[in-house]
């Protein structure tokens, strides 16, 4: 059978030239009023994902 990109991951997750997989952070959508402004500054920047999901990752990101 034919592998495909998972359509929700490739929407979600980008990948690095070297090979790391770049993700946003979650807890930003709503609910924020009480949140620090630090809180919130921290969520909003770009992290990696761990290396413990990334078998998990890298089968949904196959192309």
């Amino acid at each position: 059978m034919k592998q495909k990109t998972h359509s929700g991951a490739k929407k979600r997750m980008r990948l690095t030239p070297s090979g790391k997989v770049k993700r946003k952070q979650v807890g930003m959508r709503h609910l924020n009023s009480h949140m620090k402004s630090k809180t919130k500054r921290h969520l909003g920047d770009v992290t990696y994902v761990h290396s413990a999901n990334m078998y998990q990752t890298s089968r949904t990101l196959v192309f």
